[in-house]
């Protein structure tokens, strides 16, 4: 019997997936809508109080100008959640 060195492996890979309903069921249109509206009211109130810190910061600094126009752009943070939850309340009905 004679002995061989080989440079490969027997290695077999399954590229390819096997479903056994693990996977939960992609998500309509609308689900995925409603999740988009959440995230961007929760990142718009994020950077809304983000905002505001600084704007209190600025105020401190007696930058009051500068303070003023970070706490509209705060406002407008705000402004635009008021819209992202009315588009939300429309897509539940």
């Amino acid at each position: 019997m004679s002995h061989h060195d080989h440079d490969h492996n027997h290695d077999h890979h399954h590229d390819h997936d096997h479903d056994h309903s693990h996977n939960p069921p992609e998500m309509t249109f609308l689900e995925k809508m409603e999740k988009l509206l959440d995230h961007w009211i929760q990142h718009n109130d994020d950077h809304a109080a983000s905002y505001q810190g600084w704007a209190d910061q600025a105020r401190q600094q007696h930058l009051d100008a500068v303070a003023d126009i970070i706490e509209e752009a705060a406002e407008m943070n705000r402004a635009i959640n008021e819209k992202f939850a009315r588009a939300k309340a429309l897509i539940g009905k």
